[in-house]
């Protein structure tokens, strides 16, 4: 391949290589992609300078630093492999437009909020459809089990097996597979929204355990969107966060936080079961799962009350 060659082809023969190595350069392969379509349909065909790479970067549809830096990373590998074809290739700095990764605090629901927005959800239209019930169901199983909303709409039929209480999640984040135990109370949930999806036709025909009305595959989008355009309007929750708007993840960080909440107040061994719960909900490092720990109010007490010592009786 020439120095002269366009950006796509240079992108495809980099992710061929990464990928023979091993690599599965999924969302790296997106944003190199959107890369030399970016460069490519302006008719650039020279080599990966810094100008190009900042003009890029900043070319987002919300223009972001944080979403430049981001792109900024991804991009610093694709040009250290441009180096080796043309030497005229720079490599931007890591921090041109600063750190790309940092921690907006999300918000925590409380179990009042998160009943509500359940209760919200049934109501969705179109009445005694499958819509409102399948959106709560999911909600529901997010705050109970802690999942990804892809992990819960991905699930097939037979990725549920409601007799050994237990889900099978199939080739979620970075290609990982595990089994999810769930909760009595969420098997009498789930066993309860079969008996609604079955008594649809269409739906019963589905492969998909998920479903809409006329047996369509639940998707993510819509339900963020059903999540953003009916429930969040509707409920008018105040965030409690760093995030201007609540969001259906923050249910995730919820379930790990009352998990940690809990294990406080039992006073169990906090360090082997936060790699049970990393484990559960799917973390490969344990260290994603602190990323996921927020400083609550109760869950501070919590942990002040264990660090403080026990008072003694008699004299100083």
């Amino acid at each position: 391949m020439n120095a002269s060659a366009t950006m796509h082809s240079k992108v495809k023969a980099y992710l061929t290589e990464r990928r023979r190595a091993g690599y599965s350069m999924i969302g790296e392969g997106k944003q190199l992609a959107s890369f030399a379509r970016f460069t490519d349909r302006s008719g650039y065909r020279g080599p990966i300078t810094r100008d190009v790479a900042s003009r890029w970067a900043l070319a987002s549809r919300q223009g972001r630093r944080i979403t430049a830096a981001r792109r900024i990373e991804v991009l610093r590998g694709f040009a250290r492999y441009c180096q080796n074809i043309d030497q005229r290739s720079e490599v931007p700095p890591l921090l041109l437009f600063g750190p790309g990764h940092r921690r907006l605090t999300p918000h925590i629901y409380s179990d009042i909020e998160i009943g509500l927005l359940l209760r919200a959800a049934t109501e969705l239209p179109p009445a005694n459809g499958l819509r409102g019930i399948t959106c709560a169901t999911i909600l529901g199983l997010i705050a109970s089990c802690g999942l990804r909303i892809s992990e819960a709409v991905g699930l097939r039929r037979t990725d549920v097996d409601l007799s050994e209480a237990l889900l099978r999640i199939r080739d979620s984040k970075c290609n990982s597979s595990r089994l999810v135990p769930l909760h009595p109370t969420t098997v009498r949930a789930l066993r309860d929204y079969v008996h609604r999806r079955d008594r649809d036709p269409l739906a019963a025909r589905s492969d998909a355990f998920f479903v809409f009305d006329a047996g369509q595959p639940a998707l993510a989008q819509k339900i963020h969107y059903a999540f953003r355009v009916n429930l969040r309007p509707h409920l008018r929750f105040q965030p409690r966060g760093g995030h201007p708007r609540l969001r259906i993840h923050d249910i995730r960080h919820t379930f790990v936080c009352r998990c940690i909440e809990r294990w406080y107040r039992e006073h169990v061994d906090l360090n082997q079961h936060i790699l049970a719960l990393s484990t559960y909900i799917g973390h490969r490092c344990i260290t994603g799962t602190y990323w996921y720990i927020s400083a609550m109010p109760s869950l501070m007490a919590l942990a002040a009350r264990r660090l403080t010592p026990p008072a003694t009786g008699g004299a100083p």
